[in-house]
């Protein structure tokens, strides 16, 4: 090795390091996915934790037990999910036949002025509930399968609150734990990289949760306003759609418009669509700049290729989980960044400075 030059040595020991960084975080995503049912209640749970300990704090010091804090932030988390969940569903479940139906209308008006394009448009609309029923047949032979997987998305679910009942309730503990798994002498360096990830991830369920809530109302109130039906409902959707970055705000908008399509015609919808521009505008150019740039700093580039990295390994809560996920594995960065950049940093432009000085030969003597 003494023969290479320096920078090939150097290159070579990065090249090391990678590979040997990328074969352990591989192993480590294989375990996680073979056993999926019981980490994803495990990092949900801490989303959860993360989102919901400022509400358990105000509680304990409000001199409420511990235990009772935490379960009361439980039935309250449960209560608000449920509710929205149910308004969701309802909501598009009362405008599923009006959008099929918007279709249909704006597939005729196509064949009137495009001819023949316009036809075959309205023979894809008009044989729609048939399409729908064929994809039924064929979802209807795998109903065995399907009931197994919403009775583990359903335990998993219990799992989850169940442990951010357990971490609410012992988060006073969580220092200690950390220390005593750490290695000899590293404790302190654990401790401020785990400080470090879960405030980040802390930072992105308050910052996300807060911008959601603005956009949720800023869309109901004016989807009020255009008198479109399932207004609260759709403002749901936004909510919930909002905590998977740009995806989530493009499906709950684009079906928002298209309730107001069927319903109130193409005028409204447009005004509905230059709502939801809007209030995306105002995400993107004063919310996420306001809120989240003193917590979380990724660039559109990385959450984008976070989110298909985790499509690609867990599907849609891959791409709930992927963002905090990789905004924790930022700050871990950040603090090492910090500890051992500044350190290296100090040694080079102070060593030479603390060494001797060199001898000025005999002019002293």
């Amino acid at each position: 090795m003494q023969l290479l030059p320096g920078p090939v040595r150097r290159f070579a020991a990065w090249c090391a390091v990678i590979l040997l960084a990328s074969g352990v975080g591989y192993v480590a995503i294989r375990l996680c996915v073979e056993f999926r049912t019981a980490v994803t209640p495990a990092l949900l749970a801490l989303l959860g934790t993360a989102l919901l300990r400022p509400l358990h704090a105000r509680l304990v010091r409000a001199h409420v037990q511990r235990s009772l804090a935490a379960g009361l932030t439980c039935v309250a988390v449960l209560a608000v999910v449920g509710g929205a969940v149910y308004i969701v569903v309802s909501a598009l479940v009362e405008t599923g036949d009006q959008i099929v139906a918007s279709l249909r209308n704006a597939a005729k008006g196509v064949a009137d002025h495009f001819g023949a394009a316009g036809t075959s448009l309205d023979d894809v609309a008009s044989n729609a509930r048939e399409l729908l029923g064929k994809f039924g047949g064929t979802a209807a032979s795998g109903v065995v399968t399907g009931i197994s997987v919403v009775g583990e998305m359903l335990a998993m679910a219990v799992l989850a609150l169940l442990l951010v009942f357990f971490f609410l309730r012992d988060s006073d503990q969580a220092v200690g734990t950390v220390r005593a798994l750490a290695p000899s002498g590293a404790a302190d360096t654990v401790e401020a990289m785990a400080r470090r990830a879960f405030g980040a991830v802390e930072g992105f369920m308050r910052g996300t949760t807060l911008i959601a809530l603005i956009d949720a109302v800023c869309i109901t109130v004016g989807l009020l306003v255009l008198r479109v039906p399932g207004a609260v409902g759709l403002g749901a959707l936004v909510f919930v759609g909002a905590y998977i970055p740009y995806l989530g705000a493009f499906i709950s908008g684009a079906v928002a418009v298209l309730v107001a399509l069927a319903d109130r015609g193409f005028v409204i919808a447009l005004w509905a669509l230059g709502v939801v521009l809007a209030v995306q505008v105002l995400e993107g150019h004063v919310l996420q700049p306001m809120i989240q740039s003193r917590t979380v700093q990724m660039h559109p580039a990385v959450v984008l290729l976070a989110l298909t990295a985790g499509a690609s390994v867990a599907g849609i809560l891959g791409m709930l989980l992927a963002v905090p996920l990789t905004a924790a594995a930022f700050g871990v960065v950040h603090e090492l960044q910090g500890r051992y950049g500044a350190s290296d940093a100090t040694t080079a432009f102070s060593g030479p400075a603390a060494g001797p000085e060199p001898s000025s030969g005999s002019g002293d003597s």
